[in-house]
């Protein structure tokens, strides 16, 4: 900011030489009054104004060293977290495909136990064979 020629009490304490032709001292005195309270009234603003500065600066700067943590912290973490939440979705998987498909399995062995013995006895491996050629023509 430019530094300032007048203070408002160099304006206030202000005297001017009276001459004949000169003017009103009374309405010079009413004018420098109310230039004096603008002027206090600029002066309160400016400071209100740089504080306002001061804190906003403050707090941009605080907010960029929380953001520049929380950045680097994301950043080293999320590789970690990336991998084993990965790692453990394929486990998952990998879990569920063995329970699913392995009671399929299983289950599909019992009914192949139970069945050829069924079939042995109503069919000879000829007739299997037989039955078996059918099908394929269709």
């Amino acid at each position: 900011m430019a530094d300032l020629i007048y203070s408002p009490k160099d304006i206030l304490q202000q005297e001017f030489k009276n001459k004949m032709r000169g003017y009103d001292p009374v309405e010079v005195d009413e004018f420098l009054d109310n230039v004096i309270k603008d002027y206090e009234t600029y002066a309160k603003s400016i400071l209100e104004l740089q504080e306002e500065n001061d804190r906003l600066h403050a707090k941009v700067a605080q907010l960029s060293k929380t953001q520049s943590v929380v950045n680097a912290r994301v950043q080293s973490e999320l590789p970690k977290s990336q991998t084993v939440t990965n790692f453990d979705i394929l486990k998952r998987l990998s879990n569920l495909e063995k329970e699913v498909f392995g009671k399929k399995l299983h289950q599909e062995v019992k009914i192949e136990e139970k069945t050829a013995p069924i079939i042995a006895e109503n069919y000879t491996h000829a007739e299997l064979e037989n039955d078996n050629e059918r099908t394929r023509q269709f």
